[in-house]
């Protein structure tokens, strides 16, 4: 299908409900596709389906976007955690309504550290997971010492990585460090989370919403691949330890049905919910060979400037990891790059872009390849 409108908020701290950010993103996207709700003929929403969600104590949600958006239309519920807004956008490009909004407001900060932990803790596995403590930066400290012992990169790559993505926030209005400079001093010095993994190398949790108006009309903004693969909870289960299988599955789907080759793309959106993944997917995605990845990052290749610009937006590090919102605002920001949208962070002749969002550590993967016309 075709992308026709993006809306997206703020990404912040700021005490809304989640129905807030989703209707703030939906008023923006059906401007932008010069639609109104009553031209919506479906709607998906990504979203954490919980009572604890935003301490709203709200499950039945799609009834409450029926309420909110004064429509009877059909209204599907996905909730995928982190990688729910890419999974809602694979649902919705298959669903065959002429007109689709896909949309979601995430209140995922609104308590004590600890409380909002326990709550994105519940995305592991309960029975050894859960009860060792194995929270979702332990389990990623342990899959980056598994590659760096195989492979030779270094914590310095992971620094860089995280001081690109926080200059590209820096420009981007939307994201949480919009004009706020982080040094590569305070990302080297900042406190260890989980061995080896420092403060900096985490993405960070906010609140926010996004939204896209799918359709079948034929607009400058296509959906040319689409893959999307699910794999086991327990990350020690898989065959692979040092990447994530799922991600270079649902890769090669997409290119796969977008008929190009991982070289033809000219800007990326991935899921650095962590450094370290950001990393090894440059290999997943097959934009480097295995083990090489922290080339890429070495020569510049995925800054602003380079040949491959990466997380243009900031990423899920700087621009802020609101749950399910972070995949249609991955979608959000590499449309309006197509689009010559960008401003200071625009990537120049943008046409072919790609987007990677995951669920957990690696447990579902949605790969989307987007074609400006």
């Amino acid at each position: 299908m075709y992308i026709k409108g993006v809306g997206m908020t703020k990404f912040d701290y700021s005490d809304k409900p989640w129905w807030r950010f989703a209707y703030e993103a939906t008023e923006e996207a059906l401007a932008d596709a010069g639609m109104k709700i009553s031209d919506i003929k479906a709607i998906v929403l990504a979203a954490i389906s919980s009572a604890a969600g935003g301490g709203e104590h709200q499950t039945h949600k799609v009834s409450l976007l029926s309420d909110l958006f004064k429509t009877n239309v059909p209204i599907i519920e996905i909730p995928s955690v982190c990688g729910g807004g890419g999974v809602a956008t694979f649902v919705a490009n298959r669903l065959g309504f002429g007109s689709v909004l896909v949309v979601s407001g995430e209140k995922v900060v609104d308590s004590l550290s600890d409380v909002t932990t326990d709550w994105i803790m519940s995305a592991s596995e309960r029975v050894l997971e859960q009860t060792e403590g194995m929270n979702f930066p332990v389990q990623n400290a342990l899959v980056w010492q598994q590659y760096m012992e195989k492979y030779g990169a270094t914590m310095d790559d992971l620094a860089l990585i995280s001081y690109k993505n926080h200059q590209n926030a820096a420009l981007n209005p939307k994201a949480y460090y919009f004009q706020r400079q982080v040094s590569l001093e305070e990302i080297k010095k900042s406190p260890v989370v989980a061995s080896p993994l420092r403060l900096m190398d985490c993405s960070l949790s906010v609140n926010g919403g996004a939204a896209l108006i799918l359709t079948k009309e034929k607009t400058d903004v296509e959906i040319i691949g689409s893959g999307f693969v699910t794999d086991y909870l327990l990350t020690f289960n898989r065959e692979i330890i040092t990447h994530f299988p799922a991600v270079r599955s649902a890769a090669l789907q997409a290119f796969d049905q977008a008929k190009i080759k991982p070289e033809d793309i000219n800007v990326a959106e991935l899921h650095d919910a962590f450094t370290s993944v950001e990393l090894f997917s440059y290999e997943d995605l097959g934009f480097a060979p295995v083990g090489k990845g922290a080339e890429l990052i070495r020569r510049g290749i995925v800054n602003l400037d380079g040949r491959l610009p990466i997380n243009t937006s900031g990423g899920l590090k700087a621009k802020g990891h609101p749950i399910s919102a972070t995949g249609l605002a991955q979608i959000y920001e590499i449309t309006n790059q197509l689009r010559a949208r960008c401003g200071e962070r625009q990537v120049k002749n943008a046409k072919i872009g790609l987007c990677n969002n995951v669920g957990g550590a690696g447990g579902s993967a949605t790969v989307h390849i987007i074609k400006r016309n």
